[in-house]
């Protein structure tokens, strides 16, 4: 291990009960598998902001602007290490207004709504799978922010406290 860092984020995207998810297609880390509503490496000037990041992408992914959204909070960051080097992962959620247009389209691939049971079937990168499961029966139901580390057979979640 040589101390490489990859950093992204992904945001996902609720609307009355179903989440939206991107069959990311042509990409070079992930690539035909269902990652969130849209996502992707932090820019340099990004580093110090997931946040930031996570607007930018669903911008340039989705066409949606911050004020698309409400109640988006990260949920989630994740350690994974893989290909020598550590991926960490933000992961945000949010909630669509009601008042913008369906059906969402993104430039990085197919993206389709699916509900809870759904998601549970879906190919997914290694932690994203573990995330939305852990969102689906723990955090959806809490306002926590969750660490979790790739142990190479699950991820440990550990509930982290401001303090």
């Amino acid at each position: 291990m040589d101390g490489k860092l990859r950093n992204m984020t992904a945001v996902y995207i609720t609307c009355a009960g179903r989440m939206l998810l991107l069959y990311r297609q042509g990409s070079r880390v992930v690539n035909n598998l269902w990652v969130g509503s849209a996502g992707g490496h932090f820019e340099e000037f990004e580093l110090n902001d997931a946040r930031a990041c996570a607007l930018r992408e669903m911008e340039e992914e989705l066409g949606l602007k911050e004020d698309a959204v409400k109640s988006m909070v990260l949920r989630y960051v994740t350690l994974r290490r893989t290909k020598g080097e550590i991926r960490q992962n933000y992961y945000f959620f949010a909630e669509l207004r009601e008042d913008v247009k369906l059906p969402l389209a993104s430039n990085e691939g197919l993206s389709q709504w699916f509900t809870h049971e759904e998601l549970l079937t879906l190919e997914m990168p290694f932690t994203a799978k573990y995330v939305v499961e852990h969102y689906i029966n723990v955090g959806s139901k809490t306002k926590d922010l969750y660490g979790g580390i790739a142990d190479g057979e699950k991820v440990v979640f550990i509930r982290m406290p401001e303090f």
